[in-house]
């Protein structure tokens, strides 16, 4: 059973996840589902569809807005069956703390899997609330990727404070600082990661780069495994097709020192590395990979 990705959007009230879920629904190519606790300030015009755990909002391309009426678990099955999504994304307010739902998620929903988790951190909050609660904490310690939003409200030297502050939290997680949220939306899907891997640019400081390596035959998954365990951490995401040494192909998906090989046929056994500066790290990983494919 192929199983739907889910990315998970976190945050304080106010920090700009509306802001961001309104630019997915405008730039993400896919199709997909957003999954909220009510429809809010997003500004759903389409015709509204009376669920058993959600009403739907129907946008283009079969994209659905979906608010929760019922349980969460019931909701994404429903959302599943009718519309097989490509990619779900949880807006966690009123849901779930992140930690929970990543359990859940992880644990107890067989029809679904884990792609990212998205934590908007609000930089202006953040200056005039020093006092990290247990909420914000574990937003940040879940994070797969951070949003230091509404930076064009605090000075460098504030700036310079906060991003020591969150790395103190999060040290794996790729951090980068926006205004309105204003981000390249391929960042933050692993499910993006090969149709947008040319070319990445986030538009803010933090230069996003990616390079590419086929294979020649199969390969060790032990010895690959370890490569993953090592990689810097500035290479945030990794995925694409290897086949083992029993010659199945298998997708990997590699987001912040997270994996998972999945069952699936391929033409070309070729991944692609997306990280900060991640051209500073392609020969080291090249040659490890080219090792492997001697079986050295």
């Amino acid at each position: 059973m192929t199983k739907t990705p889910i990315s998970i959007i976190t945050g304080n009230l106010g920090a700009g996840k509306t802001t961001l879920l309104r630019k997915i629904i405008g730039k993400l190519d896919r199709k997909f589902a957003i999954i909220m606790n009510e429809f809010g300030e997003i500004g759903i015009d389409t015709q509204l569809v009376q669920g058993k755990n959600v009403n739907v909002a129907e946008l283009a391309g079969g994209c659905v807005c979906c608010s929760l009426t019922g349980e969460f678990e019931e909701a994404v099955k429903e959302v599943i069956g009718k519309y097989q999504p490509e990619l779900i994304i949880v807006e966690t307010t009123g849901v779930a703390e992140p930690d929970a739902l990543v359990v859940e998620v992880s644990e107890s929903m067989p029809s679904v899997k884990l792609d990212s988790v998205i934590t908007v951190a609000d930089a202006d909050a953040m200056v005039r609330f020093p006092q990290m609660g247990r909420t914000s904490r574990v937003q940040l310690e879940m994070a797969d990727i951070i949003l230091l939003n509404k930076t064009d409200l605090v000075n460098e030297m504030q700036r310079v404070a906060l991003k020591t502050q969150i790395r103190a939290t999060n040290r794996k997680a790729p951090l980068i600082e926006t205004t309105q949220c204003a981000v390249d939306i391929s960042l933050l899907f692993g499910i993006e990661a090969e149709h947008h891997a040319k070319g990445i640019h986030s538009g803010q400081q933090t230069a996003f780069e990616s390079f590419t390596y086929t294979f020649r035959k199969p390969v060790s998954r032990e010895r690959l495994e370890q490569l993953l365990l090592q990689l810097p951490a500035a290479i945030y995401r990794c995925k694409g097709f290897v086949a083992f040494e029993e010659d199945e192909t298998f997708l990997l998906n590699y987001v912040a020192g997270r994996w998972e090989f999945e069952p699936m046929p391929a033409q070309q056994l070729t991944l692609v590395f997306i990280g900060e500066n991640a051209s500073a790290a392609r020969q080291k990983i090249v040659a490890t990979l080219e090792r492997l494919q001697h079986g050295a």
